[in-house]
């Protein structure tokens, strides 16, 4: 990972990251793992020994729906430190130490409508898949060990000293929240970065790739794309880094808007245009004869353009692993917005499991499974391949897709057309009005966030490699600035009057 070089917007959000994603990790000593400071399962050659931890914080207020029992508070992880791996020329900036955030969820649907999670039906599965991640395989074994032999100097992993000041409370944000929907607040973006990044990007997409056209200057504007990425990402040591996450999200909706959507998308053909937009981020290799038509096919809409520039700049910064994830991840959305295209083609309404499988694929999991290459580290390969860590993700990336299908119900519903999201489905398939459906709903969504947070503090306590604790809050970051930017962003959101 190249060294990454003085922003050029001043920032305080490193101090406010410290408080990103705490509460993933306060499950670990619940679910009844103690993970100590001296902890040791690494050679000491490989892994450099956690910095003693002093006196804990105070146990963060868990998220509590009015109307229901509060839960007990979850004590602060007193795990390692978060710190990345050593880069290949120098090292990169580590994170700041864990406090956990104050969380809260919406108040109750008025009437005593129950729109908290079920916690029954997941509860046992959770509770098994906790128990097994907890008992690291011969693989996880081989993983923890670390690197070993000639050229692997350069991935241990090193300390950084001190900590910042623990963030001050931030101003209320504008918007409103769901009502009975479990979410965690965030401070407010850094105002310095969201203006350097949002004057960038724009920039970028009308100068370097020509994304939009001059008349829809002021959809571009209210999407706050600066805003978004500066929430999900606060530990991103420079602009340049958050500049990677922000072109490949308006290159991604480029491609879903031109290709899919409302300016010009059409299921017919799909599946022809993301093959051939897919291969400017995984490129083609072919004869000399047929490559120069295929490099001039890239610059021939504005979807292509923006996957292909947007994938050069992710390259500069990732390492030929991160990148690799980054193609799987997308190759898995095209594949969920060919399943809605083939649905639409026939006016099909899935079963509600159906959509939910869609979903998991037609769903947000590239924007935060590059948060360590936005953070300037490297979860590496073994690690993020492991199935613990692959649900972990999964789970985020349900949870804040069905975000998006609350916060834009109402929007979908103006349009012209059905427009499949969860509450549509579950009113058609299990036969319920709309606001019964939508408050369903709101309860899959929390049963995935509470999932996702189990799941979570279990691999960080089985596997306490200062990188995976890491990259578990970076995933928490994100799906926190996601129910940020939906929330707030009132240009393109607002609410069913469903209470």
């Amino acid at each position: 990972m190249p060294e990454p070089g003085p922003s050029p917007a001043t920032s305080s959000l490193p101090a406010a990251a410290a408080q990103f994603g705490a509460h993933v990790l306060a499950h670990a000593l619940a679910a009844g793992t103690e993970v100590t400071a001296d902890v040791r399962v690494v050679r000491s050659a490989q892994l450099v020994e956690p910095v003693p931890a002093g006196e804990p914080d105070p146990p963060a207020a868990p998220p509590v729906t009015p109307g229901q029992p509060a839960r007990a508070a979850r004590p602060v992880l007193p795990g390692p430190p978060s710190l990345p791996v050593r880069p290949r020329t120098a090292e990169a900036a580590g994170t700041a130490a864990e406090a956990a955030p104050g969380s809260t969820a919406a108040p109750a649907v008025a009437g005593g409508t129950d729109t908290g999670p079920a916690v029954t039906a997941t509860a046992a599965p959770v509770r098994e898949d906790a128990a097994a991640a907890r008992q690291p395989s011969p693989a996880m074994e081989r993983i923890l060990r670390g690197p070993s032999g000639l050229g692997t100097a350069s991935l241990h992993l090193f300390r950084r000293d001190g900590a910042p000041a623990p963030a001050a409370p931030g101003e209320p944000v504008a918007g409103r929240p769901i009502p009975g929907l479990y979410f965690h607040p965030v401070p407010e973006p850094d105002e310095a970065r969201v203006a350097e990044v949002s004057r960038r990007i724009k920039a970028w997409a009308v100068d370097e790739v020509q994304a939009f056209p001059p008349e829809w200057e002021d959809q571009f504007d209210g999407f706050s794309v600066g805003r978004y990425m500066v929430a999900c990402h606060p530990d991103a040591p420079t602009v340049e880094h958050l500049m990677v996450a922000t072109r490949l999200m308006v290159a991604e909706n480029a491609v879903d808007d031109c290709y899919c959507e409302d300016h010009g998308g059409s299921p017919v053909g799909l599946g022809s245009r993301l093959l051939l937009a897919h291969t400017a981020l995984d490129p083609l290799h072919t004869t000399e004869e047929y490559e120069p038509a295929w490099a001039e096919s890239l610059l021939s809409d504005a979807p292509r353009r923006a996957y292909r520039s947007a994938m050069d700049y992710l390259v500069r910064l990732a390492t030929p692993s991160q990148a690799d994830r980054f193609r799987h991840d997308m190759a898995r959305l095209h594949m969920g917005y060919l399943a809605e295209a083939a649905w639409a083609e026939t006016d099909h309404v899935p079963e509600v499991w159906e959509y939910l499988a869609m979903r998991q694929f037609n769903n947000f999991r590239p924007c935060p499974t590059i948060t360590d290459t936005v953070g300037g580290y490297e979860l590496p390969a073994d690690l993020h391949a492991q199935p613990a860590m692959q649900r972990v993700i999964a789970l985020a990336g349900n949870a804040t897709t069905i975000v998006n299908d609350l916060y834009s119900y109402t929007k979908e519903q103006a349009s012209p057309g059905r427009h499949l999201n969860l509450p549509v489905v579950i009113a058609e398939r299990e036969d319920c009005s709309e606001q019964k459906a939508y408050l369903k709903a709101v309860e899959v969504h929390n049963d995935l966030m509470h999932a996702f947070e189990a799941e979570a503090a279990a691999l960080a306590a089985a596997c306490p490699v200062p990188a995976v604790p890491r990259f578990l809050r970076g995933v928490a970051a994100w799906v926190d600035g996601n129910h940020y930017w939906h929330q707030t962003n009132t240009y393109r959101y607002s609410l069913p009057d469903f209470w």
